[in-house]
């Protein structure tokens, strides 16, 4: 029998410079089980780095947790990259987006901490390269490349006046092909699905791009499915993603 999954896959921890210091992988797990999420992923700026401590924590809580960032092009363009275990994610931070994020050090007197946690959900170090900077990763690279890294990219927040594909660019392309955008507010749905018709071919998901545990919101948005295990309805979720 098919159960509903309710997700967000936009969620920033405390290794996001702009995010509040309680949102560690742990407390964000115990909010998002609190919210009635079933799946939930960690999504920081440019960075993959406290997934495998989300992953950890997550599945002892009951939540079933998914990796990823929250990639910002060199347009300012800011695309979710999702990947169904950590170490895909950790790859394609280490070996893709790190190497071209624009260094500026870190000041966490202006910017806030980046803080990376343990399994334990405890500190473990501090990223010294401010996250929330700009790649030279651009839009129409960043699909391809995250694709062949086992990724998938999510356009983000497309209705959202900064930051987002519509807001930079004026207008939402067809290509780069994807198959699932994000809104910041469901309520734009049918307002985007009728500016942009190709949309009624795509997904639209909504994700809270919580920075605080306050902003973690209740569950809405769900897909459905038999599976059992974590890693099946992982599996299942990114289906839904592309459409399948």
């Amino acid at each position: 029998m098919k159960r509903r999954f309710h997700y967000d896959l936009h969620i920033h921890s405390c290794l996001s410079p702009c995010a509040d210091d309680e949102m560690t992988p742990g407390n964000i797990a115990g909010m998002a089980s609190l919210a009635g999420i079933n799946v939930a992923a960690v999504t920081d700026h440019n960075s993959a780095r406290n997934c495998p401590a989300f992953f950890s924590i997550a599945d002892k809580m009951g939540v079933v947790p998914v990796a990823g960032m929250e990639l910002t092009t060199s347009e300012d363009i800011h695309v979710l990259c999702l990947f169904e275990e950590p170490d895909a994610a950790l790859s394609f931070d280490r070996g893709t987006v790190y190497p071209r994020l624009i260094k500026i050090k870190n000041r966490t007197d202006v910017y806030g901490r980046q803080t990376i946690c343990g399994e334990d959900d405890e500190p473990r170090g501090e990223e010294e390269y401010l996250l929330s900077n700009a790649t030279d990763i651009s839009y129409d690279e960043v699909f391809g490349l995250a694709e062949r890294s086992g990724g998938i990219c999510v356009p983000a927040h497309i209705d959202r006046q900064a930051n987002s594909v519509t807001s930079v660019l004026g207008t939402l392309p067809e290509t780069p092909f994807f198959s699932c955008a994000e809104l910041h507010s469901p309520g734009n749905r049918e307002e985007y699905m009728q500016k942009y018709g190709f949309l009624k071919e795509k997904r639209l998901i909504t994700g809270s791009d919580a920075h605080f545990l306050t902003g973690i919101r209740d569950a809405s948005e769900y897909f459905e499915s038999e599976a059992e295990t974590a890693a099946e309805i992982r599996r299942e979720l990114f289906r839904y993603l592309r459409g399948e």
